[in-house]
C-alpha cells in the first residue's frame, strides 16, 4: 500500500458514504464524513445484500458482527399474483455461498449502518478511525484551489481537503453545486415500506407459511409487484409493494415524494390478488410509508477535478435489482482501490480511473433496473407466460444475469479476489 499523506471528506453518512468512509480509511486515507441529519441512522426497513455487496463488507473484517446481525434466506420465491402459485424456486443460502465466494443476507437498515458506524468510530476499542459531524448538511463548493475543495455546509462551516466524495443521496447538493446537468426522472410508480411484526404473520394461519423457512420473495401481477423477506431471525417481515403512483409529487420538492400510509391503502392497492398478500398487507398498521420512486438517466460523468460522486448521487436507479445500495458499496470498494494506490499528485488519475472501472457496470444496472419495471408488471398473456418461463431458468430477469450482477465489478485487491466462505454459519 502506498504511504498516504493525504485527506477525503465525503458528503453523506449513508450506507454508501460510511463504507466508503471505511474502505478509505483501512487503505491508509484521512477520512471525515459530514451528514446532514442530526443524528446518524437509517430509516426502519429490510435491505439485501447479494454476494457482490457481502464480498466487500465481509473484505472489510466485519464478518463476526454481520453474522450477528443477518438472517440467510434459504431460497428465492416467484409468485404469481391471483393465486398464490410459485412460479419457480431457487436455493439461495450454501448454493450462493459455494459459487460466489459470499452469501446473500438481509439486514435491518439500522442495524447494518450501525455496524458500519461503529467500525469508522471505535474499531477494537482503539479510538476514532474516522471523523464525522452530524447536522452538517453539504450545500455548497468551494473549488478556488481545484486541488483542495471546500465542503461548505449549511451553517458556513468549511471542511477542506484534497477530495472530495458527493455521497449525498438522489438529491445530491455536491452534484448540483459541480454544475452536472438535473438528470432525475419520476419512474410513475411508488413503493409501499412496512415492517410487519413477525408475531403477527406467525398468529395467522393464512400467512404462518412464511416462517416455515425464510425466502426472499417476489409476486408478480399487472402493473405492481411484491417483495418480503424476514429480517431480526424473523422480529419483522420486511415489505416494499410497487404500485402506480398516488401521491402528489411535484420534482422541486422532495418533502412530496413520501408520505405515510395505512395498512388499508396497501390492502386496497393490490385487488383481486391472493387472499394471503391481503392478510399479509393488513398486519401493517402503524409502521407503513409510500415512496416516490425516481431514477437518473444514465450519466458517466461523476469527476471534476478532485470531486467525484458515489451512489445515488451518480447513479439512482428503480428498486427492481435490489441492487442501489450494493452499487454504492462496490462503487466504495473500487475508489478507495485507486486513491490508496495513488500519492497525492496522483489523485485526479485515480478519480478517472474509479469512473471508468464504475459507470459503464453502474450503469447496466440502472437500465436492467428500469427495464425491470416493464417485465414485472406485464398484464397476464402470451409475453407475460414467456417471462414466466424465463424466470424459471434463472439465468437472470431483464438485460443483466445473476452471475454477472452477484460476481460485480472485478477488484485488483487479491484477499478479496480470493475470498471464500469457510465460517461462520
Amino acid at each position: 500500500m502506498t504511504s498516504q499523506s493525504f485527506t477525503v471528506t465525503i458528503a453523506g453518512g449513508g450506507l454508501g458514504g460510511l463504507t466508503t468512509a471505511l474502505s478509505l480509511r483501512r487503505r491508509g486515507l484521512r477520512t471525515t464524513v459530514l451528514e446532514s441529519a442530526p443524528q446518524l441512522g437509517e430509516v426502519g426497513a429490510g435491505i439485501q445484500t447479494a454476494p457482490n455487496a457481502s464480498r466487500i463488507l465481509l473484505g472489510l473484517g466485519l464478518r463476526h458482527h454481520l453474522a450477528a446481525i443477518r438472517t440467510e434466506p434459504l431460497d428465492q420465491v416467484r409468485r404469481r399474483w391471483q393465486d398464490g402459485s410459485i412460479i419457480a424456486q431457487l436455493p439461495l443460502g450454501d448454493r450462493v455461498k459455494q459459487e460466489y465466494g459470499a452469501p446473500y443476507w438481509h439486514y435491518h437498515r439500522a442495524d447494518l449502518h450501525r455496524v458500519l458506524l461503529d467500525a469508522c468510530l471505535d474499531p477494537d476499542g482503539a479510538g476514532p478511525v474516522v471523523q464525522v459531524f452530524t447536522n452538517a448538511r453539504v450545500v455548497d463548493i468551494d473549488g478556488s484551489d481545484a486541488e483542495r475543495p471546500v465542503a461548505v455546509t449549511a451553517d458556513g462551516r468549511r471542511f477542506d481537503a484534497d477530495v472530495l466524495i458527493g455521497a449525498d443521496g438522489i438529491r445530491s447538493a455536491v452534484r448540483d453545486a459541480m454544475g452536472l446537468p438535473d438528470t432525475l426522472v419520476f419512474s410513475g410508480e411508488m413503493a409501499f415500506r412496512a415492517l410487519i411484526p413477525g408475531d403477527k404473520i406467525a398468529a395467522d394461519p393464512a400467512t404462518r407459511f412464511l416462517l416455515d423457512r425464510y425466502h426472499s420473495t417476489i409476486w408478480y401481477g399487472p402493473d405492481r409487484h411484491l417483495v418480503h423477506y424476514m429480517i431480526r431471525g424473523g422480529e419483522f417481515l420486511n415489505v416494499v409493494a410497487i404500485v402506480p403512483n398516488t401521491l402528489d409529487v411535484r420534482d422541486d420538492d422532495p418533502s412530496t415524494w413520501t408520505a405515510p400510509a395505512s395498512a388499508d391503502e396497501l390492502v386496497e392497492s393490490f385487488p383481486g390478488w391472493d387472499d394471503r398478500v391481503a392478510s399479509m398487507l393488513s398486519k401493517a398498521e402503524g409502521d407503513a410509508s409510500s415512496w416516490a420512486m425516481y431514477r437518473r438517466h444514465r450519466d458517466p460523468v461523476w469527476v471534476d477535478g478532485h470531486v467525484a460522486l458515489l451512489g445515488d448521487a451518480a447513479h439512482a436507479m428503480l428498486p427492481y435489482q435490489a441492487q442501489g445500495a450494493s452499487q454504492a458499496m462496490e462503487d466504495a470498494a473500487v475508489l478507495a482501490e485507486e486513491l490508496g494506490a495513488v500519492t497525492r499528485s496522483g489523485i485526479a488519475g485515480a478519480l478517472v480511473r474509479y469512473v471508468s472501472r464504475r459507470a459503464t457496470h453502474a450503469g447496466m444496472v440502472q437500465d436492467a433496473s428500469l427495464e425491470n419495471m416493464r417485465f414485472y408488471h406485464l398484464p397476464d398473456g402470451p409475453e407475460q407466460e414467456a417471462r414466466d418461463a424465463q424466470l424459471r431458468t434463472f439465468s437472470g430477469e431483464s438485460d443483466v444475469s445473476y452471475d454477472w450482477l452477484w460476481r460485480g465489478t472485478p477488484l485488483n485487491n487479491p484477499d478479496l479476489e480470493s475470498f471464500s466462505y469457510p465460517f461462520v454459519r
